[in-house]
Formats: C-alpha cells, structure tokens, sequence
C-alpha cells in the first residue's frame, strides 16, 4: 500500500547519493521531496511537520562513517524516526488479569472490526488461548451471524445473542458464561456506525464501563487517510484505548493512516491487518514497517511466516539441491509457489522482501490461490522428464499440457517465463546475492553490522 511513498524515497536517496557529504542545502532539498511524499501519501500535516524537523535536525548533526554514503546514512536517519513515529517496538497484548480477559473492540462500520474479531481469536487460539467470542452489533443487519461464521472458520467458541437483546445484557451474560466455561480471553465485538455519533459512543462507553476491558483495541481501516486521523482522536477522547489495528493494510491506497494513527492517539499499534484470509493479522513491529517502506524489505517477518507456514524438511532439499549445483526445475517451483502460498501469497511475499529482488520478479500472475491452483494443474500435466527439463517443451508438447490442463497455450508460456523470472532469483541467492544486498545495506538499519 506504501509503494508510491517508497518510490519517492528511494528517488530521493538516488539524487543525494553523488553528494560527498550531509549539508545544510541537500538535506533541505531531501526534506522537501521527503514532506512532498509524505503529503502525498495521504499522512496528516501536523505529523508531516514534526517528522521532517526531527529528521532535518538528526540529519545535520548525523557523523557519516567512512563506509556509509550521504545518501545511506540519510536512510539511516529516515528510518530512525520513522520508526519513532511509528511507536514503541511491539507491545503484547495484557493479559494480567483474572480469565477471562476481555477485550473490546471499537471502531466505525466498514473498519473491519468483525473479521479482524476473529482475525484475533484465531491468532490467540493458536497461542493456545482458550477463546470465546460474542457480538453486541444488534443494529447491522446479520452482524451476529456473521461473527458466528467466522467463529466458527477460526474454531474459536461463539456466545450466541439476537438482534432482540440490549447489547449490555449480552455482554454481562457473555462474561458469566466466559467464566463458568473456563475460557482465558473474550474478545466484544461492538457496534459501528457510518460516521461517528454521539449515541454511539454513549453505548460503547457504557460497555466499557461494565465490562472494565483489559484491552480496548481501536480498529481502523488504513485506507482511510486524513478522516483516519479524525476518528481516531474522537474514539480515543471517548474511550482509555489500550491499542490500535490498522485494517487493509495490503490495499492500494496511499496508507497514511499508518504513519498518523499512533502519532495522533499516543496509542500503540498493536496489530495490522495484510490480507482478507483469516491468518492474514500480524503484530506490529514499527522498525519493520520503517524497513518496508524504504525499500529495505522485512526480512525478520519472512523468516517467522517461513517457519509457521513452510515444509522444514523439503526446504533443506530444495537447498542441498541447490548447493549440489543441480539446479531449479519446475517441480522445485510448483513446490515453492505451494509454500508460497500457505505464507500468504506471493504478494505478501514480494511485499517483504527488499527492493533490490523484488525489482526482478513480476508478481502480477501469481497474486491469488486461483491463479496458483492453474499453475499446479498446468504442471502437473507435464511428465516428469518436461518439469526436470523445461527446455524440451516445444509447441507440440506446449499443445498437449495445455488439452491437459484445461488452458491455452498462451498461460503454459506465461508459466515459463515466471519459471525463468525465479530461476533466476534463486541463481543470485544461491551466489550469495542475499548476503551481498544485505551488506550494501550495512549501516543503514539499527543493529546491522
């Protein structure tokens, strides 16, 4: 969602990079494109401001090192106080209380509040929680049922209620049925509105008031830029917010709620919705997001979602395959693009890795489960000597995997060309173009080497 404002950065690390050294005049020219990118980006003035006066400041008074570039330690101050902006390093969730836990969630209709409700519970489950959910949306039309469907996806338990209840009797007879069923968290989903309403937050402040959550978490969809800001200020004057979940992060907008949310509440942000699946919910580390958003990927997530999501043991052949010299074929790459998908998808993927790898794979073919299930399908209908051998499939063979497969020929060649695009990433990491992309970046990151 960030792209536009990473292009701009890095143009802007590009133009100062032929300078010998930090002065008053680049830095003030690189501040000014760096407040341009950041408008753009859809990020509040107020926090624009600040952000570039800490950034002008730090950078003027910043010791370039003899090993780093103007334009790299300039990077390094950005993502410091990007960093800073963006809040504390993560903060868990508080559970310091007797079970069950419970926790609210707030935020206006559209913001995303039930998926992100069982976004939770499945991500608390799997932390070996014991989750009951239960909704006091008794406005939206079937908002309950809704949550009971999700409940039910993330094999979580679910507290039924009806349209016909006020939503404090549900939320009292949800908390009794919580503690005589032993469960550890009850996560409240809550009404939303269109706009904010005074009766609306009467309601949830009341809520509040008798359930005396451990969490109140602030759900906001990140895409909704400046108004972000607005509500955020509203919900945070109404209600003790312990917490914030930035929702759509992985959509196409310009994405400056993410950089104004925290600035604007004081409120941590605790979590970040990446996609529509269910597992698609991560803690938010702001050192990581700063990493992303100038090019320099998430290299940290990748390894977690790697070792949640991926196959150990046919990773470590796939390596000493690779070590041996034996090569890439397209086996090892419908294996990858399975892995792939069980991480997230290949846009989830491409989203963490740095800019310098990225810039070579086209991802566009390869963004859903739909498009990867043809991709499986179309190699499966090859023998096993064409996927050790891609070079043997000439037209007549082309014709007779694509009869198999249920497509034209045109997506078999689309395949190979996405074949050669990763071949070839996987030839550089294999030379050692990770370790040397990470050593250009040396400097550049708190804690790098």
């Amino acid at each position: 969602m960030l792209d536009n404002l990473t292009g701009r950065l890095a143009r802007i690390v590009k133009t100062i990079r032929g300078e010998a050294r930090l002065t008053e005049s680049n830095v003030q020219d690189a501040m000014r494109e760096v407040r341009v990118a950041l408008l753009e980006a859809d990020v509040a003035l107020p926090v624009v401001k600040d952000f570039v006066a800490a950034v002008k400041e730090k950078a003027l008074g910043a010791e370039v090192i003899s090993s780093l570039s103007p334009g790299q330690a300039l990077v390094g101050v950005v993502h410091r106080e990007l960093t800073l902006l963006m809040g504390e390093a993560n903060v868990p969730l508080n559970f310091a209380t007797t079970p069950p836990a419970v926790i609210l969630m707030a935020g206006l209709q559209g913001s995303g509040k039930t998926t992100t409700t069982g976004k939770l519970a499945k991500y608390l489950r799997e932390a070996k929680k014991k989750v009951l959910v239960v909704s006091c949306d008794v406005y939206r039309p079937a908002a309950i049922e809704q949550l009971r469907t999700v409940a039910a996806q993330v094999e979580v338990d679910f507290f039924a209620s009806d349209a016909g209840q006020k939503p404090a009797d549900i939320a009292r007879a949800a908390v009794e049925y919580a503690k005589t069923h032993y469960h550890d968290v009850l996560i409240v989903d809550t009404a939303g509105r269109l706009a904010i309403d005074e009766p609306m937050m009467k309601e949830i402040a009341e809520l509040h008031a008798l359930l005396e959550p451990i969490e109140t978490l602030f759900v906001v969809d990140a895409m909704q830029g400046q108004d972000a800001v607005n509500v955020a200020k509203a919900f945070n004057e109404a209600l003790p917010l312990t917490g914030v979940v930035l929702t759509k992060l992985d959509g196409d907008a310009r994405g400056g709620a993410a950089l104004s949310v925290r600035h604007t509440t004081g409120k941590p942000i605790k979590f970040v919705g990446v996609g529509e699946k269910l597992a698609a919910l991560e803690p938010f580390h702001p050192e990581r997001m700063a990493s992303r958003i100038l090019g320099m990927g998430d290299i940290v997530s990748l390894v977690e979602e790697a070792r949640k999501g991926v196959d150990q043991e046919a990773a470590l052949e796939l390596a000493d395959k690779l070590r041996k010299g034996k090569g890439f074929d397209l086996e090892d790459f419908k294996a990858q693009i399975t892995q792939m998908r069980k991480m997230g998808g290949i846009s989830s993927l491409m989203d963490k890795l740095p800019a310098q790898l990225t810039s070579q794979v086209n991802p566009a073919q390869l963004q859903d489960d739909k498009q990867i299930r043809r991709i499986e399908g179309i190699i499966n209908s090859m023998t096993p000597k064409e996927r050790a051998h891609p070079d043997l499939l000439k037209a007549s063979r082309k014709r007779r995997i694509a009869a198999g497969a249920g497509v034209p020929v045109q997506e078999i060649n689309r395949l190979l060309k996405q074949f050669e695009q990763m071949q070839k990433m996987m030839k550089q990491m294999q030379k050692g173009g990770m370790a040397k992309m990470m050593r250009s970046m040396k400097g550049m990151m708190p804690g790098m080497r």
